[in-house]
Formats: C-alpha cells, sequence, structure tokens
C-alpha cells in the first residue's frame, strides 16, 4: 500500500523567509525601476510661491530653476539638452541655475556639463551659483563662457520691469549669518538668495530675505513609502514649496543623480516658480 506523506506544516520561519523573498523582490524591482526608467523621466514643475513684500510690478515674474545636473558617465547630455528644452518651452523671464553641474569635480565633464546648458537664455539673464561638487577654478569660467553669470558671495542688480531686483548667491560653505548679511549688504527689499543647500533658509529668515532657492537634497532621491526620504531628514525642507517666518523657499529635486544612478518616487525636475505678493 503506497505511503501518503502528510502535508508539510508552515512554521513562523517559512513564513519570515517568504516574507523576506518578497521583499528583496520588490526592492529589486523598485531599484531596476528607478534605474531604468524613474531617473530618466524630468518633470516640469510649475509653482507660484508667495514672497513677502513683492512689489506689483514684479507680481508674475516667472523664473526658471534648474540645478544638480551631476553631469557624469550615468547622466548623459542628452538628458540635460531635455531639461534645458523642457526650460525654454516655458519663456522665463529669468534662469537661475542651482549649482553641482558636476559630480566630485570630475574634470572630464565640466565643459559638457556648460555646452549642454549653453542653450539657456531669458530676457533678464542667467545666473548661477556653485554647488558642493563644483571646482571653484573649473565651472565658473565654463559656464561665464556661455554667457552666464556666476555669482560666488556676491549680488547683482536687476530692473524688472522698472522695478530694482537684487539676486545674491553665496557658495556653498559660506554660512555664517555675518558672512551671508555681508553678500547681502546694500541689497534693495527685493532680494532672491540663490543658496545651493536649503539649510541656508534658517539664516535667511533670520535676515529677512522674503525668497530663497536652492536644490542639493535631489528630493531624497530615493524616496521610500511610510519611510519617506531618509537621505534628506537633515533639511528644513526636501523639496518643493517652504516657509521659516517670513521666508519663501523652493527646493528643486534637481535633474541628475549621486552615489547611484537610481530614482525612486522622487523623478528628477525644472521647474518654473512665478512671484506673487503675499496675501494679507
Amino acid at each position: 500500500m503506497p505511503v501518503i506523506a502528510s502535508p508539510r506544516r508552515f512554521n513562523r520561519r517559512d513564513l519570515l523567509k517568504g516574507v523576506a523573498a518578497a521583499g528583496v523582490g520588490a526592492v529589486t524591482g523598485s531599484l531596476a525601476h528607478g534605474y531604468l526608467y524613474e531617473r530618466f523621466h524630468i518633470a516640469l514643475t510649475r509653482e507660484t510661491l508667495a514672497v513677502s513684500g513683492l512689489p506689483p510690478a514684479l507680481a508674475g515674474l516667472r523664473i526658471g530653476l534648474v540645478t544638480d545636473l551631476h553631469r557624469s558617465e550615468t547622466v548623459s547630455h542628452e538628458m540635460v539638452d531635455r531639461a534645458v528644452r523642457m526650460v525654454m518651452a516655458e519663456a522665463p523671464d529669468l534662469v537661475i541655475l542651482g549649482g553641482d553641474y558636476v559630480t566630485w569635480g570630475d574634470r572630464r565633464f565640466v565643459v559638457p556639463a556648460a555646452d549642454a546648458l549653453a542653450p539657456l537664455s531669458a530676457p533678464h539673464g542667467v545666473f548661477a551659483v556653485l554647488g558642493n561638487h563644483d571646482n571653484d577654478r573649473d565651472m565658473p569660467p565654463a559656464l561665464t563662457s556661455k554667457g552666464f553669470v556666476v555669482l560666488r558671495d556676491a549680488r547683482t542688480r536687476l530692473t524688472v520691469r522698472g522695478e530694482t531686483l537684487d539676486l545674491a548667491g553665496i557658495r556653498y560653505w559660506t554660512n555664517r549669518p555675518s558672512e551671508i548679511a555681508y553678500v547681502l549688504r546694500g541689497a534693495s527689499p527685493n532680494v532672491i538668495l540663490l543658496a545651493h543647500t536649503p539649510k541656508r533658509l534658517i539664516e535667511a529668515a533670520a535676515l529677512a530675505v522674503p525668497l530663497v532657492l536652492s536644490g542639493h537634497t535631489h528630493g531624497g532621491q530615493i524616496v521610500l513609502p511610510v519611510v519617506g526620504a531618509v537621505a534628506a531628514r537633515e533639511f528644513p525642507v526636501i523639496a518643493g514649496a517652504g516657509r521659516r517666518d517670513g521666508t519663501a523657499i523652493f527646493v528643486s529635486r534637481g535633474v541628475g543623480t549621486v552615489y547611484i544612478p537610481v530614482r525612486l518616487n522622487c523623478p528628477p525636475e525644472v521647474a518654473i516658480l512665478t512671484l506673487r505678493p503675499v496675501e494679507i
């Protein structure tokens, strides 16, 4: 008479093994999606920012923000070119470049990064600051050769629709309130602080700067369900619009990637920001 084996009973260890295997599969699939798909699909973000003290003449001013290209072996010329074309199609009044054009100062990509950005133009100009990955000797001349103004702890004054608008750009390592105050000295009330890292929101708010534009965080680059953007929790604003006291900020997720060429629940972006007065 044939022996019939009794069905195997699953215990807690079997259950945990199954859950672990499913988890590994889900993570592997998500990372593959982030590597093969999500990191290439640049979003166009349109945001309206309420700016304290903004005069009526500057209401509706449109700013293009492009940051964190990280031009490298894994971020191609074609990808940066796509970001540039997206901004140009919106015809902003001025364009801001937020830093980290290459990764770890890689000199092989300094000129290619500038070349990819070269088609950018706007009626009131294109202005750039440097990020923590940018070489202070190589990157500025590459950008200025394309007609862009690089602000390294410096301020420039524009006249827009008959109104004064100051742009103050600081280096990544400029973080003391006294240093930032020195750059802002003599600025009009209509001043925008260009700071690669959103950590400078704290100093900007203390100095009553109306608006800060930043990048650096990549929006976390990898944003996990429930957990969120683990790699960017140290920042007062990880991505998008925020406010501290009377100071508004916008933090772009940027175009490229760093450390690993993956984005998860955090697509790359370029932004078109429209300014409006704070409603009282």
